[in-house]
C-alpha cells in the first residue's frame, strides 16, 4: 500500500484515498497476485466509523484477471480489538475460475502495520 492521501472533509464524514501497490493472495483452489493501480477509497464518518471501499484486481497463476470490490466497515479503537468485516464482490472470467461468480464472500481485515501491508482472510458463504 502507498501513503494515505488526504482528499478532505465531505457532507458523510471525511475522505481519503490509499493506492494498491501489489501483494500475493492464495486459497484452496486458487492463488497468484494483487496487481497494481487499485486504490481503497475511506469514509471516517463523524461516529468514527471507517467506511473502505477497495477495488483492485488479481491476477490468478494461470493469467485470469479477477476484479474485487472489497467494502469493509471498521469500527473500535485504532490500538485495540476493532470489529473489521466486509463484504466481497468478486468477477471472474468464464473459465476455471467461474465459481467465484456463483459465490456469496465476506471477510475479515488486519493490519500488518508498521509495514504498509493488510492481511484479508476471505470466506464464502455455502
Amino acid at each position: 500500500l502507498q501513503d494515505m492521501i488526504d482528499i478532505g472533509p465531505s457532507p458523510l464524514g471525511h475522505r481519503r484515498i490509499i493506492n494498491i501497490t501489489g501483494g500475493e493472495f492464495a486459497g484452496p483452489r486458487i492463488k497468484g497476485k494483487v496487481m497494481p493501480g487499485g486504490a481503497d477509497r475511506q469514509l471516517i464518518r463523524k461516529d468514527g466509523v471507517r467506511l473502505l471501499n477497495a477495488l483492485y484486481e488479481l491476477q490468478a497463476d494461470d493469467g485470469a484477471i479477477i476484479t474485487v470490490n472489497n467494502r469493509v466497515l471498521i469500527d473500535g479503537p485504532a490500538n485495540g480489538p476493532q470489529y473489521a468485516f466486509s463484504h466481497i464482490d468478486i468477477t471472474a472470467p468464464e473459465g476455471p475460475h467461474d465459481w467465484l461468480n456463483r459465490r456469496m464472500f465476506v471477510g475479515t481485515l488486519h493490519s500488518l502495520r508498521p509495514k504498509p501491508m493488510v492481511l484479508i482472510r476471505v470466506f464464502s458463504l455455502v
